[in-house]
């Protein structure tokens, strides 16, 4: 069973005020895993020292997402935290054309060729653009054919369905080969039709978060189709139609209790 952890990105609010009570918060939730983004302050080996005392560990982390102009700066933090594995991720821009890919394909390929050298491996976060298609193909799979370096995938399940365009479990099965985390977050994601006439309307992103269990995506066949190599499933809540902390602990629960991931307790 994999390990649960949570993406501290999802209670930065709280973070903000009190970032040791977050902590204790999480390990109180019972979450073995927490993936930092941001430290609030801490300095990160202090905050490698604390989330051992309170019992948890890392497999990841989002700080910093690695750049051409930081890349020492990530191996370094890596370092301090015990992490061999670095991420990077991108905006729409960067996946918004051809020459917007091989731009970002070819920045990855220079990145991961420095962090090979140096032992690190280099891993990508996604959101839902990367999934678009361009003449029936995904942008993720005519990316990843412009890549000239190993560039493992942690897999957003919940944004790999464009917006409820793609199915997420077939999504899950077509990268399996590189994916090594797997991010879930929940709810309703999809296009609406704006203003009153349905053929000539706007359409407009919608994206609602909720728990974990609590909306659309089918989190159990996910978890089924996970690849072996999965280190852990990762939850992340970017927002929440619900108190933040209520959702981060019913999103622990569902996925304990449910036999889908290994808690604390």
């Amino acid at each position: 069973m994999l390990p649960i952890g949570v993406q501290l990105y999802s209670l930065r609010e709280e973070a903000s005020k009190d970032f040791m009570g977050v902590l204790k918060f999480v390990a109180d939730c019972g979450y073995k895993l927490v993936e930092p983004a941001g430290f609030w302050g801490m300095r990160p080996s202090e905050f490698k020292k604390v989330i051992e005392d309170l019992g948890m560990g890392m497999v990841s982390s989002h700080s910093p997402w690695c750049r051409p102009g930081n890349i020492g700066e990530a191996m370094d933090m890596a370092e301090i935290l015990g992490l061999n594995k670095i991420v990077c991720g991108y905006g729409p821009d960067q996946f918004k054309d051809m020459d917007s890919m091989k731009q970002t394909a070819e920045e990855v390929n220079n990145m991961g060729e420095v962090l090979a050298r140096n032992g690190f491996t280099l891993f990508q976060h996604n959101h839902d653009f990367e999934f678009e298609r361009i003449d029936g193909e995904l942008k993720y799979d005519i990316f990843r054919k412009m890549l000239t370096v190993d560039v493992k995938i942690q897999m957003d399940c919940f944004w790999s369905t464009c917006l409820g365009k793609e199915d997420s479990v077939e999504m899950l099965k077509h990268f399996a080969k590189d994916t090594i985390i797997l991010h879930m977050k929940d709810g309703v994601s999809e296009q609406r039709v704006s203003g009153n006439d349905m053929v000539n309307g706007l359409l407009e992103r919608f994206v609602e978060l909720k728990p974990l269990g609590t909306g659309t995506l089918p989190i159990p066949e996910l978890i089924a189709a996970a690849p072996a190599q999965t280190e852990a499933v990762i939850v992340e809540l970017d927002s929440c139609i619900i108190d933040m902390k209520t959702a981060i602990k019913q999103s622990y629960d569902y996925m304990t209790q449910n036999g889908l991931a290994e808690g604390n307790k």
